[in-house]
């Protein structure tokens, strides 16, 4: 039985893996043969040979943008804080001039301590006219090598306890403290403060009914102004 050329064209489309069959009805180049050979002799291999190549399609993906949008916003909120006219605003660090001495420190304003403090080297306690009076040396830095030597009464002795360190018996004297042009006779405990920042640290015991502490601010009374002897 002949065979059909159409039924040999398909039969090798579908052996080479064709991508795309082609029917009498639709428009598609056909294969070429050249002339003189019949159809049927046409192989397989040859019509795989004359398929279009398969392409590839990749489609773009879509582009995706992304917009971080940040907001800030900050809220301030000023607290007005009524000062009596008679009273110092003092920043968290003032200097301040002691008497006896006559020395200008410049001091820490700490409204957590109940008295004020002051750091003494050479601190010796002696006995004047039946009473107990301590012997110390105040100087006014790390650069004042000689210091100031002060002899005063004492007045009591305190216990002082600090956190990661043994409590101390402490003297307390009555010693002259002038911030600005306020001056008060005030306790202050003695010790040594040299490993400390500063060597006056100014207390509660100075500062109540006197004045206001503004953590925010430093010597704001500038340099202090001493009552003058008459």
């Amino acid at each position: 039985m002949r065979t059909s050329p159409l039924i040999l064209l398909l039969l090798a489309a579908l052996l080479a893996g064709c991508g795309s069959l082609h029917f009498p009805w639709q428009k598609s180049t056909p294969v070429a043969v050249e002339p003189g050979v019949p159809a049927e002799s046409v192989t397989p291999e040859e019509v795989a040979q004359q398929c279009p190549p398969v392409q590839e399609v990749v489609c773009a993906e879509p582009e995706v943008k992304v917009v971080e949008r940040v907001i800030e916003r900050t809220f301030e909120k000023v607290v007005e804080v009524p000062v009596a006219k008679d009273k110092l605003v003092l920043g968290s660090v003032e200097t301040v001039a002691i008497e006896p001495g006559g020395l200008l420190l410049e001091s820490l304003i700490d409204t957590g301590a109940p008295t004020s403090s002051l750091s003494v080297t050479e601190l010796k306690p002696f006995e004047r006219d039946g009473k107990e009076w301590v012997r110390f040396k105040v100087s006014a830095g790390e650069d004042d090598d000689n210091g100031v030597t002060v002899e005063l009464p004492v007045k009591r002795y305190v216990r002082v306890a600090r956190p990661g360190f043994d409590s101390q018996r402490r003297p307390v004297v009555n010693m002259s403290l002038t911030v600005g042009e306020v001056t008060h006779m005030v306790e202050v405990n003695l010790t040594d403060r040299t490993s400390l920042d500063y060597s006056l640290l100014v207390g509660r015991n100075f500062l109540k009914d006197a004045a206001v502490v503004d953590v925010s601010r430093r010597k704001v009374q500038g340099q202090p102004r001493p009552p003058q002897p008459k």
